[in-house]
């Protein structure tokens, strides 16, 4: 198991549209994935788990990974937000 902190750059934070593009990624790996803020911790391939945490910019937020492509899906997610969605 893996982790690793960032903060949302964006605008809008992770809601609509990026959130939908964060998800789409995240199913793109085998590993489990969660998102966690402050105490809250949900399933990253979840739609509405994500957007119920409530995401805006310069939230910091810890992406959390376990399984075959753990680093993969935590560098591919942390360079998405890194890029503010920029390769959408």
């Amino acid at each position: 198991m893996i982790s690793h902190n960032v903060t949302i750059k964006n605008s809008v934070g992770l809601h609509a549209r990026p959130a939908t593009f964060f998800i789409q990624k995240a199913n793109s790996y085998k590993c489990s994935i969660w998102v966690e803020k402050e105490d809250c911790r949900v399933n990253a391939k979840s739609l509405l788990g994500v957007l119920s945490l409530g995401i805006s910019k310069g939230t910091s937020i810890t992406i959390i990974a376990d399984g075959a492509d753990e680093a993969e899906a935590v560098r591919g997610l942390t360079q998405l937000i890194d890029s503010e969605f920029s390769e959408l």
